[in-house]
């Protein structure tokens, strides 16, 4: 890890720690024992579901050359490198690219369909934000701690719009970006760079691929609110659907400013103590979700990391007995 990322890990752990201390650790634990075991294995379980449109979306792009559980089990790695190792998502995006290429795809398309991928999530979450703002706009206007950052809000989503249209522009025409990034984030697949550029080229000719991963996208971010939302009930919350979608899409638009702290840690705490009030709940409730998606993340990342480090094991074992490729 680099020094920035270290420092911006410690200082978001401290954060956390700060946070329970303040709002108090009995009541947020209170809040978690409500759920009990069989209420965690729902969660665990109908988190899974937001996998499977996340991963349905990277296979839209795909699927003429890896089967759909390929980029299922490369998505939960993706999003497990990022929630449990101590790396930004930018990591968890090689781990991921890493598992479609021992899914057999070839390495300068597999780093080709992350980036276009990223970029679909992008687009979906813009309208999964401005979803969230027309759903929560009333409730944050009407709450004296965010009422003065629900313009920012709003005109930060209408920034979003041009950004991304020109990081996809940047992307097609611009190559040699795209090659810089490549090399950051995954430099020995994209070796040969002149194939990368030709699969990135290829990836965003084709709209219907595109529309497909987008749609993907965003039924996978509003799954994620309703997932929020079954929590929230779990640990005693009254709270309505629509309002779980609010705050779930404000907290994605957090994380994503905040890239560049690993796990987004003391990020997420915050954003949930400070949305549940405005939507009727104590900061009690909020950081409770919160360690609740720590732990389910942990109890599903570990085995999948876990796993992949066996399998690039043996993939390194055969190697060295010269009966694998690289």
């Amino acid at each position: 890890m680099k020094l920035g990322a270290i420092l911006a890990l410690l200082a978001g752990l401290a954060l956390a720690v700060f946070l329970v201390l303040h709002i108090g650790i009995g009541s947020v634990f209170d809040a978690v024992a409500r759920v009990g075991w069989g209420g965690f294995a729902l969660i665990v379980l109908s988190g899974l579901g937001v996998i499977v449109f996340l991963g349905s979306a990277w296979y839209a792009l795909l699927s003429d050359h890896a089967p759909w559980p390929v980029f299922f089990a490369a998505r939960q790695l993706r999003d497990s490198a990022s929630d449990i190792l101590p790396f930004t998502q930018f990591g968890g995006m090689v781990i991921g690219a890493r598992a479609v290429i021992l899914g057999g795809v070839p390495p300068p398309r597999a780093f080709a369909s992350t980036m276009v991928d990223v970029t679909t999530e992008l687009m979906a979450q813009i309208a999964f934000i401005v979803l969230g703002l027309m759903l929560g706009i009333a409730q944050l206007r009407a709450s004296a701690t965010m009422a003065p950052y629900a313009d920012g809000l709003i005109l930060g989503t209408a920034l979003l719009v041009p950004g991304i249209a020109a990081f996809v522009v940047l992307q097609r025409r611009g190559s040699s970006l795209a090659e810089k990034l490549a090399g950051r984030l995954l430099p020995a697949a994209v070796s040969h760079t002149e194939a990368f550029t030709r699969a990135l080229k290829d990836l965003y000719a084709n709209p219907v691929r595109l529309a497909l991963s987008a749609t993907a996208h965003l039924s996978g971010w509003i799954a994620s609110g309703v997932w929020i939302w079954i929590v929230m009930r779990l640990v005693g919350a009254h709270v309505d659907v629509f309002s779980a979608i609010a705050i779930e899409s404000l907290l994605g638009a957090l994380r994503s400013v905040t890239v560049f702290i690993p796990s987004a840690i003391g990020v997420q705490e915050a954003g949930y103590a400070a949305l549940a009030p405005v939507f009727g709940m104590g900061p009690e409730i909020g950081l409770a979700v919160s360690l609740l998606k720590r732990a389910r993340d942990i109890v599903v990342g570990v085995p999948v990391l876990l796993v992949w480090q066996i399998m690039e094991g043996r993939r390194a074992f055969a190697r060295q007995n010269g009966s694998a490729p690289r």
